[in-house]
C-alpha cells in the first residue's frame, strides 16, 4: 500500500512537471510566434481577385466621382449635375487648347505639378489593381479620368523643352469666390523652358505620361506611343536643364513649393524603365541613387516627395525581374528595396522602428495641412508591397529583430482606410458622400454655390460666409483631415482641414482598389 502511494505520488509529480513544461513551452512558442508574426512560412499565394469587400467597394465608387467634380473643359457624359463646361478658352493666348485637366482643390487654378502627380498615382493604381477595379466596374471610370488629365498634359507640352505648368493666377483667383462655369478672372499661363527650367515638374509630368502609356498600351497603342514620346522628351529636358521650379519661378512657392527635384528624376526614370524596358533607366537610378535616393532613411510619400514610392516601385523590379540586370544595378536595386523595407517597418505599430508620428488611435499623422495625405499614401504603399511579397512568396521582412508578414502590412493599410471611412473618435467619414456622417461645409467653391445663383467674382463670398451646409455635395472628395488631437472643425473657411484635393483622391483610389477584394497576383506592367 505504501509503495503504491509512493508510486502514485511520483507519477503525479511527473505529470505536473510534464504539464508545466508543456505550458512553458507553449508560452515560449507563442512569444516566438508573436515576435515572428507567424514563423517563416510564406502566406498563401494570391490568385484572381476574390470576394468583394462591400465597404471598400462602396467607398471606391464614391471616391472615383471626385475626378468628375474637378474636371475642366467641355464635359462629356457629365455625371455631376451641378457641374458644367468651364475654362473653354484656357491656353488660347498661346494658341493651345488647355481646356481639359482638373482643378486641384477647391479653387480654379490648374497646377501642373500636383495634377501630374495625380495622374501618376492613378496610373499606378490601375496598373497594380485594374483587375480588382474591374470587378466592381471602376476600371473604365479610372481610365477615363486619367485620360482627361493626360490629354491636358500632352497639350501643355507643345515642344521638347517647353511645358506649361499652370493656368490662372492664384492671387487673382483667390480674390474671387465663384463657380468655375461663370468665372471671369484672367487665366494667364506659366511655363518652364530652357531659360526658366523646372526639373521636378517636368520630371513628374514625364512620370505621369510614362506610367499612363502602360495603362493605354493594350487598348490604344497609338495614344500610348504618343504619351511615351512626350515622357521621354520631358525627362531629357528635366535632366539636362536641372533647376528647381521653385527657384526659377518664385511665385509657385506659396502653393506648391518643391523641396528638391532628385526624387522626381528617380521617379520618372523608374517609370520610363517600366514603360520601355530600357536598362539605361535602371542604370540611371543606380548611378543617381547615390545623390538622390537617401538610402537607409525612410521618408513619407506625398506630392512633393516620391522617394518612398520610388523605393517600392524599384522593389517590384528586384522582386520579379532583376536577374538580367548588371551586378551594379542589382546591388543598387537591393539598396532601394532595403530602404523600402525600412519604410514598411516604420508603419507597424509594434515594430522596434515604428514611427511615433501617429495619433492616439493609430492614424499616421505628419502635417496639420492636409493631414490625411500621408496615412493614405503610406497605406497604399503598404498594400502594394504586401502584394509584391505574396506573389514572390516572400515570407517576411525583418524589423530590428522582429519579423512581419504581408498580412501585417495589409492589416495596417486597413486600419488607415477604416479610420478615414469612420472608425475614428468622432465617428465621421472624411470621404465626402460616404456613410451617414461626413463633412457638410467642404471648402470648395463649386459645391458651396447654388447652381443657378447669379454670382460674380467678389459678391460670391456670401456663399463662403454662409452658415448653411453646401448646397452641392463634392462627392468623393477626401478632405484634409483631423488635427493631431483627432478633432475636426467642419467650417467652410477651414481650408486646412476641409479642402479636398485630386491627389488625395488618387491615393485613396489606389488604396481602396487594393483592398476591395482579396489580394490578386501581381501582373507584369507590359
Amino acid at each position: 500500500m505504501g509503495a503504491q502511494k509512493r508510486s502514485r505520488g511520483y507519477c503525479g509529480w511527473f505529470i505536473v512537471v510534464v504539464v508545466l513544461a508543456l505550458v512553458v513551452g507553449a508560452i515560449v512558442l507563442a512569444v516566438r510566434k508573436k515576435m515572428n508574426h507567424g514563423g517563416d512560412e510564406a502566406e498563401p499565394a494570391p490568385g484572381p481577385p476574390g470576394a468583394v469587400d462591400q465597404k471598400y467597394s462602396d467607398a471606391l465608387k464614391i471616391a472615383m466621382q471626385f475626378f468628375d467634380v474637378q474636371k475642366s473643359g467641355k464635359l462629356e457624359n457629365n455625371k455631376i449635375y451641378w457641374r458644367g463646361d468651364s475654362a473653354l478658352k484656357d491656353g488660347s493666348q498661346a494658341r493651345l487648347d488647355l481646356s481639359k485637366g482638373m482643378y486641384d482643390a477647391g479653387d480654379h487654378i490648374k497646377f501642373g505639378f500636383p495634377m501630374a502627380f495625380t495622374a501618376t498615382v492613378l496610373s499606378w493604381a490601375i496598373l497594380e489593381y485594374g483587375d480588382q477595379m474591374n470587378v466592381v466596374n471602376q476600371l473604365e471610370p479610372a481610365r477615363d479620368s486619367l485620360k482627361w488629365i493626360t490629354d491636358y498634359l500632352v497639350a501643355a507640352h507643345p515642344s521638347d523643352n517647353v511645358l506649361y505648368i499652370q493656368v490662372g493666377d492664384p492671387e487673382d483667383d483667390h480674390k474671387c469666390w465663384d463657380r468655375p462655369e461663370t468665372m471671369t478672372e484672367k487665366r494667364p499661363l506659366t511655363m518652364v523652358n530652357v531659360s526658366t527650367p523646372g526639373t521636378e515638374v517636368a520630371a513628374e509630368t514625364a512620370a505621369a505620361l510614362a506610367s499612363a502609356s502602360l495603362v493605354f498600351k493594350s487598348e490604344d497603342a497609338t495614344y500610348s506611343s504618343t504619351l511615351l514620346k512626350h515622357a521621354e522628351q520631358l525627362f531629357t529636358f528635366a535632366d539636362k536643364h536641372r533647376a528647381s521650379y521653385s527657384l526659377s519661378i518664385p511665385d509657385v512657392q506659396i502653393y506648391y513649393n518643391s523641396t528638391g527635384y532628385g526624387d522626381e528624376l528617380l521617379w520618372a526614370a523608374s517609370w520610363l524603365y517600366h514603360a520601355t524596358g530600357d536598362e539605361s533607366y535602371l542604370q540611371y537610378v543606380s548611378h543617381n541613387g547615390k545623390s538622390f535616393a537617401n538610402f537607409g532613411s525612410p521618408t513619407w510619400f506625398c506630392w512633393d516627395n516620391k522617394l518612398a514610392a520610388v523605393q517600392v516601385l524599384l522593389s517590384r523590379v528586384n522582386f520579379f525581374s532583376a536577374n538580367a540586370a548588371s551586378d551594379s544595378v542589382k546591388n543598387s536595386l537591393r539598396m532601394y528595396q532595403k530602404t523600402a523595407e525600412a519604410v514598411m517597418c516604420g508603419l507597424f505599430p509594434s515594430s522596434p522602428t515604428a514611427t511615433t508620428s501617429r495619433t492616439d488611435n493609430g492614424l499616421i499623422w505628419v502635417s496639420e495641412w492636409n493631414s490625411l495625405q500621408h496615412p493614405v499614401a503610406s497605406a497604399f504603399l503598404a498594400t502594394v508591397y504586401s502584394d509584391y511579397m505574396l506573389t514572390s512568396r516572400t515570407a517576411k521582412i525583418s524589423c530590428s529583430g522582429e519579423s512581419y508578414k504581408p498580412s501585417d502590412l495589409r492589416k495596417f493599410a486597413k486600419s488607415q482606410a477604416d479610420y478615414v471611412l469612420g472608425t475614428n473618435p468622432i465617428k465621421m467619414s472624411y470621404l465626402v458622400g460616404y456613410g451617414d456622417k461626413y463633412p457638410q461645409f467642404v471648402h470648395h467653391r463649386g459645391a458651396s454655390i447654388p447652381v443657378h445663383a447669379d454670382t460674380g467674382c467678389s459678391d460670391g463670398f456670401k456663399w463662403l460666409d454662409s452658415t448653411n451646409p453646401n448646397p452641392n455635395v463634392a462627392v468623393g472628395g477626401l478632405v484634409g483631415g483631423p488635427f493631431l488631437n483627432e478633432t475636426y472643425m467642419d467650417l467652410r473657411k477651414n481650408s486646412m482641414q476641409g479642402e479636398p484635393t485630386t491627389y488625395n483622391t488618387a491615393l485613396l483610389v489606389g488604396l481602396l482598389s487594393g483592398l476591395v477584394t482579396t489580394s490578386s497576383v501581381v501582373q507584369s506592367f507590359t
